[in-house]
């Protein structure tokens, strides 16, 4: 008879994400960073010191700093971008700013100011936190192994640097130390924990003849490994590359950005001259033509496009967070809302990482208590995950086992009442049986089976469901782990589309052939073999409480108490802003049209285009601040039945 086991509680602790020291010191070393912050900081000064009516000089002059602390940098590379005959926005909103100060709207100018400022320090910081998350994955790789040197004479074993290895070396690879390259085992076997490599839950057993992965992690055995790959080869080294690969991808795409905003410049400029030039022509006044020519280029500012945009993105980023999902910019947000497809990873993100035991079938003769206890009782001095998972469901009151030994390879013994109790791993003969089943003997004679799997997370069926009602295509699993244990997942979250022994690359592969078409690919995961397709894919989201540290530097967004439903509630909710900015442009771009045509057509006077502008501004600003409200997020309880589209 076999005894089915309720899921167990799985991992407790795992990383807290209310500590963001790194992201600190890393904006801090960042002069761009610094220099809006400064500018920033002496805008929020002077702003009240004008409205209570302080000293002009004052305010004046703590505008002025604003203008320099922000102003500088862009004003340098507009410069040189000139030089090299490219016309880009930064230069234009100096230009814009030092106009407003010329004509006394110190003001409109510092705003201008401060917004590209913090614009260029949000780019700088996420560039250099790409460079950080790609630095950070060499350390994966141990720097130093021990080659084995065989002579007529006996065994040498001698220190080495893992770069100096060459196809064909030996390496020794004792108990607890990581693998110093991909190669074939050539004597000893053991356990490896190849869970940062392949997303496996569980460490597999490996003998002579079979693959290890550079990076990778040994058991209880010590190996003799032959070098099969040189170390620029090696997993490790590919997953850099791919990771670097894909940023550069990444940032290409800002391309069509940057043409829009040099057409953008280059026709404010022309418009502004050619404002400026003709009424001087027809005989105005120079004092009136200059006038005409600074009110044009101050209601064509884009002060209240810009804010069309970055209010409602960043209040949708702060009500993420409030619900558990941190987005890391304004960019990424707005993004989310085009996705089409969303792949989620196996082991950490749709299971809990760690296995359970899921059923204890007793031997004729013996109960499933007894054959678990036993177990339980040689298991309490092993470290090995599938020990750890018996130990936590049998009794509480199990004494442990005299005379542990671990067998490397195989599985634990230990001496119980006067008999040997041996815990082993099964061979192929349970190949029918989904996870991984664990042999009780006692004496030599079997006394019962128990089987662990890898525990699914309580919302992954109905998260899954959630994303598929709203994607137009179906949800992918992608997973390092074999075609039966993936397919056994994908039946109960009902996903339809399963790519399972997936190593880094080949996931990073898959999400590049899957967006190949042209549809926007969200990829969820929490490993460090996630990383690649992580930064491959449109949109990169980690598992926050127990990720890697490199999955979570590479994604664009962060799942903080691994909350699965906060993933399409993002998806909806980066939608609902994308409706918000297109009605902030369109009010932005009405109150542009009609002041600039009132300029042009007739004489608008200042404070009116001022405060037009003005205006504007406020209203796209408040208007995108209607996302803060709790109310905005998606009702991720609802049911799902239609999949709506973008315009929505």
């Amino acid at each position: 008879m076999t005894s089915t086991l309720a899921p167990a509680p799985i991992r407790t602790g795992g990383r807290v994400l209310a500590k963001p020291p790194s992201i600190y010191r890393t904006g801090v070393r960042l002069p761009e960073v610094r220099w809006a912050g400064l500018a920033l900081l002496l805008f929020l000064v002077a702003w009240p010191l004008q409205l209570a009516g302080a000293a002009a000089p004052v305010w004046w002059t703590i505008f002025l700093g604003c203008y320099l602390a922000g102003g500088w940098e862009p004003a340098w590379a507009g410069i040189t971008a000139l030089r090299n005959k490219v016309l880009d926005v930064d230069l234009l909103m100096i230009v814009a700013a030092i106009a407003a100060a010329s004509i006394g709207q110190v003001f409109d100018g510092a705003l201008l100011i401060v917004i590209f400022a913090t614009s260029g320090a949000i780019e700088a910081l996420v560039t250099q936190r790409t460079a950080d998350s790609v630095t950070s994955l060499l350390s994966l790789a141990p720097e130093q192994a021990t080659r084995l040197t065989r002579t007529s004479t006996g065994d040498a074993l001698d220190v080495v640097d893992t770069a100096a290895l060459r196809v064909g070396d030996l390496i020794l690879v004792r108990p607890g130390e990581r693998i110093g390259g991909d190669g074939v085992v050539e004597e000893g076997i053991s356990e490896v924990d190849q869970a940062a490599m392949t997303g496996e839950s569980i460490p597999v057993r490996r003998g002579p003849g079979q693959d290890v992965l550079s990076g990778t992690v040994n058991g209880t055995g010590a190996m003799t490994v032959r070098i099969t790959s040189p170390a620029s080869e090696s997993v490790v080294a590919r997953m850099v590359s791919l990771v670097a690969e894909a940023s550069e991808t990444k940032s290409t795409r800002a391309l069509f950005v940057e043409k829009v905003e040099q057409r953008y410049s280059l026709g404010v400029v022309i418009a502004t001259l050619i404002v400026f030039a003709l009424p001087l022509a027809l005989g105005e006044d120079f004092p009136d033509s200059l006038l005409r020519a600074i009110t044009f280029m101050i209601v064509a500012s884009p002060c209240a496009v810009v804010l069309s945009t970055m209010p409602p993105l960043l209040a949708a980023i702060a009500n993420a967070a409030r619900h558990g999902i941190l987005i890391k910019s304004a960019t990424v947000m707005e993004a989310m809302g085009r996705t089409q497809l969303v792949a989620f990873d196996k082991t950490g993100t749709l299971t809990e990482g760690a296995p359970v035991v899921t059923g204890v079938a007793p031997a004729l003769g013996s109960d499933s208590t007894t054959a678990l206890d036993l177990a339980a009782a040689v298991e309490q001095h092993s470290e090995h995950p599938l020990g750890r998972a018996i130990v936590r469901a049998a009794s509480t009151d199990v004494t442990p086992a005299a005379n542990f030994r671990a067998l490397p390879g195989h599985g634990v013994e230990g001496i119980i009442a006067g008999q040997l109790v041996r815990v082993i791993q099964a061979g192929d003969e349970h190949a029918d049986v989904i996870g991984t089943v664990v042999e009780v003997f006692v004496d030599g004679h079997l006394t019962g089976t128990i089987t662990l799997e890898d525990a699914l997370r309580p919302d992954a069926a109905a998260a899954v469901a959630h994303t598929a009602s709203i994607t137009a295509h179906p949800v992918h699993l992608l997973t390092g782990d074999n075609r039966r244990t993936a397919t056994d997942i994908a039946q109960r979250t009902g996903i339809t589309e399963v790519h399972s022994r997936l190593l880094p690359e080949d996931k990073a592969a898959t999400v590049r052939r899957l967006e190949s078409d042209g549809i926007p690919v969200l990829l969820v995961g929490d490993g460090v073999n996630d990383a690649p397709a992580l930064a491959s894919a449109t949109i990169g989201v980690a598992m926050g409480r127990h990720g890697s540290d490199l999955a979570l530097e590479t994604a664009d967004a962060v799942v903080i108490r691994d909350d699965l439903s906060t993933i399409p509630g993002a998806i909806e909710l980066s939608r609902r802003a994308h409706r918000f900015i297109v009605a902030n442009l369109v009010i932005a771009g009405t109150f542009i049209a009609v002041l600039v045509t009132w300029d042009l057509i007739s004489t608008l006077p200042l404070p009116l285009a001022v405060a037009g502008h003005e205006g504007s501004t406020v209203i796209v600003g408040l208007n995108g601040l209607r996302l803060l409200r709790a109310k905005a997020w998606p009702d991720v309880s609802r049911p799902w039945a239609k999949k709506p589209s973008l315009t929505d």
